[in-house]
């Protein structure tokens, strides 16, 4: 590959007009930033720009030969849909080089209205295989924002499969969870990361404590910041950046001032252009990388560039924290205030009742819990994909017994796949659906666009979209019947009133989550093994062998920390799902389909759980009289290994 002047573009953000003269002044050749709806940043009032501003900065840049994108990156709610209808007819007419968009109801809309404007995929769609990125090809994307677990030499490797332009993130502030993968802020807060508000649970205080004892898993403790990921800082490695193919390196900072992003623009665009100049007589200028240690808010790291930095990548004193969001509060537990409407109601007489008896799915971990689920009245089991310990990945025989098993109940079983699936998780899914042609379960359930792909591509079965989709509007559901799915999960962050909204619209039967142990985050970074070994790089301690162990805040909430076999941590929410007293209310909705995550129960409590929802589902839709019994949830909660709450649902609506 020959260099030119060309073959880098170095992306500024600005929150402000003061913003984007200084890095526009300091050589940046693209800027993004958001106006004041519709944008990953929406926490200030003083940072964005109102559609006046907007024209103004396109024509400020392109007069200086700049190139300008705007975020239109959030998840879009059902009553926002006619807002981003306006908001997009108002940037086709203002002409940005770009949108970064999220949703993937902006791709629907992009392709109803015809918009001449390209579409760049935002970080936030978590895209990090071939087969999504080939998906968002289809949809006229141009150019994809990476995720950032990727390392170099994978973004190598995608770029050398799919040809597309590949942007991403070089310096800044970086989350621990996977991009589009975390619900921490939106379930304890009602303020969505993927709509904008995140409030940082990441940078919590936590003690990591052994699950079964609580007592401290070690004595060399490294400090309370367990989550709290240093800044990315790719300065030191651009010509390995620079040679991996990435054409964008994008600077993280919204709602950094001007000084601050002008500085780094400067100091990156000195190196850059020297560095094309003269590539084998090029090194890096020590008095440069002085004054970015110098200003930097965090210290330093290159993440996930160069491979996973284990204990290396984390910030655990605090020290160096420029802003706390939030502090650790108590999760909604069963007793708290819920926006779900208070209907005591025969489901039957209603004129919108339900046209079948509802469906109960049951996500399990096991033979024993799938025989357990079954045995109570599941309708559907989900197995497959991530593995937990002590139980272990599903065998092709076991997926053999498990259709079997389930066939002879008339019931259904459904083959998972995990949420993160990069190039050794997606090679071995294409394996997976081609044998499973031969098993014939009765349908799969995918978690990202790539995997619905693979899936289409590779088996004849019925295909589900999980809630690692992020279901927010009925267009998202378009998106997923075009390609190929049969049903939807809806977000574990909509609120009952979203969710009635939705389901008025949608144009696929939608599955909601009404039981179960919910995961706040994923992680490539392993907390255990940073935190008790402190390797500097990550090696597999296999510390999750014989123990486990969970985050403990300051609020007192205990995160238990799941281990996958491809050893990605699931940090769980501190309270389990539990809407067993709202099921009149959820039923009114007209949705038709209800799953319990059970794939974190023993047998015994899949089969008792299941039980209670089946026989009070049956007796509301047979009507005409029902009264909720409370020593149901007291009994499941007496046998849970985590206390009960209401997840979102405290909230009327996620902003």
């Amino acid at each position: 590959m020959l260099l030119t002047r060309q073959s880098v573009e170095l992306l500024a953000p600005a929150g402000t007009w003061e913003v984007l003269e200084a890095a526009i002044a300091a050589g940046a050749d693209a800027i993004y930033l958001g106006g004041k709806r519709f944008n990953m940043r929406l926490h200030r009032t003083d940072t964005n720009f109102d559609d006046e501003k907007l024209a103004r900065a396109i024509k400020y840049a392109h007069d200086r030969n700049v190139r300008l994108y705007v975020t239109v990156n959030n998840l879009i709610s059902e009553r926002e849909l006619p807002g981003v209808h306006e908001y997009l007819k108002l940037l086709d007419k203002l002409q940005p080089d770009a949108l970064i968009v999220q949703d993937f109801a902006i791709l629907e809309l992009a392709r109803e209205m015809n918009l001449s404007v390209p579409l760049h995929a935002s970080v936030m769609m978590n895209t990090h295989n071939e087969h999504s990125i080939k998906t968002l090809m289809d949809y006229g994307i141009t150019r994809v924002v990476t995720n950032r677990e990727l390392t170099l030499t994978q973004l190598a490797l995608l770029k050398e499969r799919t040809g597309i332009e590949l942007e991403y993130f070089v310096h800044g502030d970086m989350c621990a969870a996977h991009s589009g993968q975390c619900f921490h802020s939106g379930i304890v807060f009602g303020q969505s990361s993927n709509r904008g508000r995140c409030l940082k649970p990441c940078r919590w205080q936590y003690q990591l404590v052994d699950t079964e004892s609580g007592k401290p898993a070690t004595a060399n403790d490294p400090g309370p910041y367990k989550l709290a990921l240093k800044d990315m800082c790719m300065y030191t490695a651009l010509p390995e950046l620079i040679q991996s193919g990435v054409c964008s390196f994008k600077i993280e900072g919204r709602m950094r001032t001007a000084d601050f992003v002008s500085r780094i623009v400067r100091i990156y665009r000195k190196a850059i252009d020297r560095y094309i100049a003269d590539p084998t007589g090029y090194t890096f200028d020590i008095a440069d990388w002085q004054e970015l240690l110098d200003y930097r808010s965090r210290d330093f790291s290159t993440c996930y560039a160069l491979g996973n930095p284990g204990a290396n990548s984390m910030g655990y004193t605090g020290e160096r924290e420029p802003r706390f969001f939030s502090q650790a509060v108590k999760e909604a537990g069963l007793t708290a205030t819920t926006a779900i409407p208070a209907l005591n109601i025969p489901t039957k007489a209603k004129p919108n009742s339900l046209p079948e008896r509802p469906s109960l799915a049951v996500r399990v971990a096991c033979l024993d819990s799938l025989h357990a689920a079954l045995e109570n009245g599941a309708d559907t089991a989900y197995i497959g994909g991530e593995a937990f310990r002590p139980n272990k990945p599903w065998t092709l025989q076991d997926i053999k017994t498990a259709v079997k098993l389930a066939e002879s109940h008339q019931a259904k079983v459904i083959v998972t796949t995990p949420r993160i699936t990069m190039e050794r998780e997606s090679a071995e899914l294409e394996q997976l659906f081609t044998s499973l042609n031969s098993i014939k379960p009765h349908g799969l359930m995918v978690s990202n666009s790539g995997m619905l792909r693979l899936a289409r591509e590779h088996s004849n079965l019925p295909v589900q979209a999980d809630f690692s989709f992020n279901l927010f509007n009925h267009l998202t559901t378009v998106w997923l019947k075009t390609n190929g799915a049969s049903r939807a999960t809806l977000s574990l962050e909509a609120t009952y009133e979203q969710i009635a909204e939705l389901a008025k619209h949608s144009q696929l039967p939608l599955e909601m989550i009404i039981h179960g142990a919910t995961e706040a985050m994923v992680l490539d970074h392993c907390v255990p093994s940073a935190v008790i070994a402190g390797t500097a790089a990550h090696t597999c301690q296999h510390l999750c062998a014989d123990q486990h162990f969970s985050l403990l805040d300051t609020a007192g909430e205990r995160h238990d920390i799941k281990i996958d076999q491809y050893c990605r941590n699931h940090i769980l929410f501190a309270k389990d799902l539990c809407l067993l007293p709202h099921l009149p209310a959820l039923l009114h909705t007209g949705i038709n389909h209800y799953r319990i995550e059970g794939q974190h129960y023993t047998p015994e409590l899949v089969g008792t759980i299941t039980a209670i929802y089946r026989s009070e589902m049956d007796k509301l839709f047979a009507g005409p009289e029902y009264t909720f019994d409370q020593s149901l949830t007291e009994k499941i909660a007496a046998a849970s290994p985590r206390q009960l709450g209401i997840g979102a649902f405290r909230y009327r609506i996620s902003r």
